[in-house]
């Protein structure tokens, strides 16, 4: 059996079904006939090869923390099976941490402006190709950097954010992966702008103070300084609300009060969003205010579709495409995937549903494994092609233990449900092995 062409990748040797172009280096070569082998007068059954690509367990595992216990159960279950842990994310927290295991990536850190102004240590991901970034905006810009006593959202800024992008274009990217969950701001991606060359100029010609406020006043965009480098980059963004920038679905209105707005404040909010896209409008000559997920991160979407000329996509399904999902389908005979809990939620777009329509599509069972389990969901999902709906924890306790014990808890049940598979294809059909 041949090495993976990269360790970080794969949890342990695995083959493929059939050869693979050169160009295509990322999986492990094909496995050898099975018939040279030497182990008898006839081909060996080929091994069960299992993929295991989990989201994460919030509160509890980290999506490759996830992917690992998932990895031991499988083994500990169907002794010989070949494993790749495919840690995955949904565009929201721990997105690139997931890519850069997957891909053999490595991290920056830059110290950048945070959402109040103050430095803040930020960091940004390297993919494996060496010419993608993936920029987690809640790195710079996020709420979780702010303590609630000291929210100011009439000022709270994306600059942040601009300068770890404009980081990545200095270390030659040109391929950005931006994800806008988690933000604390509600100024339009102007800070974002700012930080890349852009100018918001008041009625006198004076630059703007940060912030989402200060826009009601808000007269000519200068683009002269942006940044030439982003006209060859290509950004995706991930994001997984379809919020216009205005109006009573917009960013101000439904999310400003989650970052601490009063009423009154997210009026001015809203004003301020209005105004720039106004403004923005007459100084590029389209109207991007209502387009689906312009009031995303407080407008950051806005300002990534209308400016950048980004592209809005499902966090999970720009995350899948990012880590090579599908390449790695064509391998396995079985998919092992799970989240936190499973419920209404999840069919409504989120990770583990989109893993099982992939599967569905390529004719490859799925079970899901995941810390809780709402049962009223099952039959939905087995319409979607889940062959098996397991909860981790094993009986009822106190969160705080089975978020504990949750590693120890998700290994056992992919045990259980690796031994369970490993049974019944003595009896009737399963995923059983295919030939090399």
């Amino acid at each position: 059996m041949h090495p993976p062409s990269d360790p970080r990748q794969a949890e342990a040797p695995l083959p493929h079904p059939r050869p693979r172009a050169p160009e295509d280096p990322r999986l492990p070569p094909p496995r050898p006939d099975a018939g040279s082998s030497g182990r008898g007068p006839g081909p060996s059954p080929p091994p069960l090869r299992v993929l295991v690509a989990p989201d994460s367990f919030k509160g509890s595992l980290t999506a490759p923390e996830a992917a690992s216990a998932m990895a031991r159960g499988v083994r500990r279950g169907w002794p010989g099976a070949a494993v790749v842990a495919l840690p995955l994310a949904d565009g929201g927290e721990g997105t690139a941490a997931a890519l850069v295991q997957a891909t053999g990536g490595r991290w920056f850190v830059r110290r950048v402006t945070g959402p109040l102004g103050e430095p803040v240590d930020a960091r940004w991901a390297l993919l494996g190709d060496g010419r993608t970034a993936v920029i987690e905006m809640a790195a710079a810009s996020g709420l979780l950097l702010v303590p609630p006593d000291r929210r100011r959202p009439l000022e709270a800024t994306t600059f942040g954010t601009g300068e770890l992008i404009r980081d990545a274009l200095d270390h030659g990217c040109r391929r950005l992966l931006v994800a806008i969950g988690g933000s604390a701001t509600t100024d339009g991606g102007t800070g974002m702008l700012a930080a890349l060359g852009a100018r918001f100029l008041d009625a006198a010609g004076a630059p703007l103070p940060p912030g989402g406020g200060p826009l009601r006043r808000l007269a000519r965009i200068d683009l002269g300084g942006l940044d030439p480098r982003l006209a060859e980059t290509a950004i995706e963004v991930a994001c997984d609300v379809d919020n216009p920038l205005t109006g009573p679905r917009g960013a101000a209105r439904v999310y400003a009060p989650q970052k601490g707005a009063t009423p009154e404040q997210v009026e001015i909010l809203e004003a301020g969003l209005v105004r720039l896209a106004d403004v923005a409008a007459r100084t590029l000559g389209r109207d991007l205010r209502d387009e689906p997920g312009a009031g995303a991160a407080g407008g950051l979407g806005f300002a990534l579709l209308a400016f950048l000329g980004a592209r809005l996509r499902p966090g999970a399904e720009l995350v899948m495409d990012a880590v090579g999902f599908d390449r790695h389908l064509e391998w396995a005979d079985l998919v092992l995937t799970g989240e936190g809990r499973t419920d209404a939620q999840t069919l409504a777009g989120k990770l583990v549903a989109r893993v099982a329509d992939r599967c569905r599509a390529r004719g490859r069972p799925v079970v899901v494994i995941s810390g809780a389990v709402d049962p009223a969901v099952e039959p939905a999902l087995r319409q979607r092609g889940v062959a098996a709906l397991l909860a981790a924890t094993p009986a009822p306790m106190p969160p705080d233990q089975a978020m504990a014990r949750a590693a120890v808890h998700l290994e056992a049940a992919a045990t259980t449900a690796l031994r369970l598979l490993h049974l019944g294809t003595r009896f009737g059909p399963g995923p059983r092995p295919r030939g090399g």
